[in-house]
């Protein structure tokens, strides 16, 4: 029988770490899982292909992880990242829930290495996934199918039979045919609608023609518009995303981590108007990083320049493209098609106003700063003056959106009248608003996927055996 005409326990939708953090916390449960990822084979998995780390809660250092990373610290850095635009009680419950989850993860096969080093100060508080998010990846479907999870690809739900806050079966395009796909519960994890220019627009207006997608053109928020049309409640601000500033000649879709750029604590943003508009060095790069692609998003045209000297080059690992280069501040300028004498004035500008005497170093927040200059750079703060000069474009990279389904601590939706939904679950950026208002620190965004995702899986199969 063809596996979308059985009935089924458990029916997941999506093909990332979320949704494979369900199906095998189901199936382990002893429920029957069929998962429907709409991208072909080789596309399978969202943007989990691209991540490369997780954030999770221990008490103690181990092999990959130089030290512990409480429960408390873990919590004050999401509140700062945030703004206290979360779900304190969800976050909470997140947090705690990820301390075993590193155990969990590896038990399913995947396997960590040691954190990096450099700009991105992860080594305490990240685990790195050896071979990357795509090796993660194949780890958990290896893993799934073999406890028996069925998987169909290029499987498009494109529409839901829900009664009551109660699912009752999909409708699927396979294989140019229209399946109905019947079970006990749903989950629901195929992300957020990063992937859909036209639903960006709506709210980001023209800016969003600019816009570049780090992760999988197949995020276009199909499910989540099924699920809020259809009385699931709303959680999240469409406006608020994971952006971050990617290389301006990155691919429009799937350019991934290869096109960020980690330079700016090392220089100067300047926009096409050849001034600045932020402080470079306001705090640790891992909990900064995804402000630039909003203040990016601001700026006239949707680009900037990250601005560097010599003597920098080596301090961070570089982008897919090379960095614009040119012998002076105003040979750079006319590469970049800005106004020379502005930008030359910006540049030494800054240099003019650096307090002298500090000693650089970019793994601590120390005292080379700016003085009387707006706006001020506040921590790695020396002077771009050792030519060849160095430049690279940049535009907001969307690496996923907030806006979501509402959930308890079991993953269970909330439907918009106030009552819990009968046997719908979500995991996984669909559902990362509760935890993410705004704002984002490294690796959360797995963890998100990694613990309601188990805890979505596990709720789905007791519902559904019991």
């Amino acid at each position: 029988m063809n596996a979308l005409e059985r009935q089924w326990d458990v029916l997941v939708v999506g093909g990332g770490n979320a949704a494979l953090c369900a199906a095998i916390a189901a199936r382990r449960q002893g429920a029957s899982v069929l998962v429907l990822e709409a991208a072909p084979r080789f596309y399978r998995g969202g943007n989990t292909r691209h991540t490369r780390n997780m954030r999770c809660a221990h008490d103690f250092a181990t092999d990959t992880l130089t030290g512990p990373y409480t429960e408390d610290e873990f919590w004050d850095d999401l509140k700062r990242v945030t703004q206290g635009q979360t779900d304190e009680g969800l976050a909470r419950f997140m947090i705690a829930e990820s301390k075993p989850m590193l155990s969990w993860i590896t038990e399913q096969g995947v396997r960590f290495q040691p954190s990096l080093g450099g700009t991105l100060s992860l080594g305490r508080t990240n685990s790195f996934f050896l071979g990357g998010g795509r090796s993660m990846l194949n780890a958990l479907y290896r893993t799934a199918e073999a406890l028996g999870v069925e998987v169909a690809y290029d499987a498009e739900v494109v529409d839901l039979e829900i009664e009551d806050g109660m699912f009752l079966s999909a409708d699927v395009r396979h294989a140019d045919n229209l399946a109905k796909v019947q079970a006990g519960t749903l989950v629901a994890a195929a992300g957020g609608f990063e992937a859909n220019i036209e639903w960006l627009r709506e709210h980001w207006g023209p800016p969003a023609e600019n816009f570049l997608i780090r992760g999988t053109p197949y995020n276009r928020g199909t499910l989540l518009r099924m699920l809020l049309d259809k009385g699931v409640k709303a959680v999240g601000d469409p406006t608020q995303c994971h952006a971050v500033a990617i290389d301006a000649r990155a691919p429009r879709f799937d350019g991934g981590i290869i096109t960020r750029l980690d330079c700016v604590v090392f220089g100067v943003v300047v926009n096409n108007k050849a001034e600045r508009f932020y402080d470079e060095g306001e705090d640790f790069w891992p909990k900064r990083y995804a402000i630039w692609g909003r203040l990016v998003a601001q700026q006239p045209d949707q680009i900037a320049y990250i601005v560097f000297d010599t003597k920098s080059l080596t301090s961070f690992m570089p982008s897919l493209y090379p960095p614009i280069s040119a012998p002076t501040l105003e040979g750079l300028a006319a590469k970049l098609g800005l106004d020379a004498q502005r930008f030359a004035e910006t540049v030494r500008g800054f240099n003019a106003a650096i307090v002298p005497g500090g000693n650089f170093d970019h793994t601590v927040l120390d005292d080379c700063r700016t003085r009387d200059l707006t706006p001020p750079k506040t921590h790695w703060a020396r002077p771009i003056n050792e030519a060849p000069f160095y430049a690279y474009p940049v535009r907001p990279g969307i690496t996923f959106t907030y806006l979501g389904v509402k959930v308890d601590r079991e993953a269970r939706m909330e439907m918009a009248d106030g009552t819990r939904a009968a046997n719908m679950f979500a995991a996984g950026e669909i559902m990362a608003g509760n935890v993410l208002g705004r704002g984002y620190a490294a690796g959360i965004g797995m963890t998100i996927g990694s613990v309601f995702g188990k805890v979505a899986g596990e709720g789905a199969a007791c519902r559904v055996l019991n």
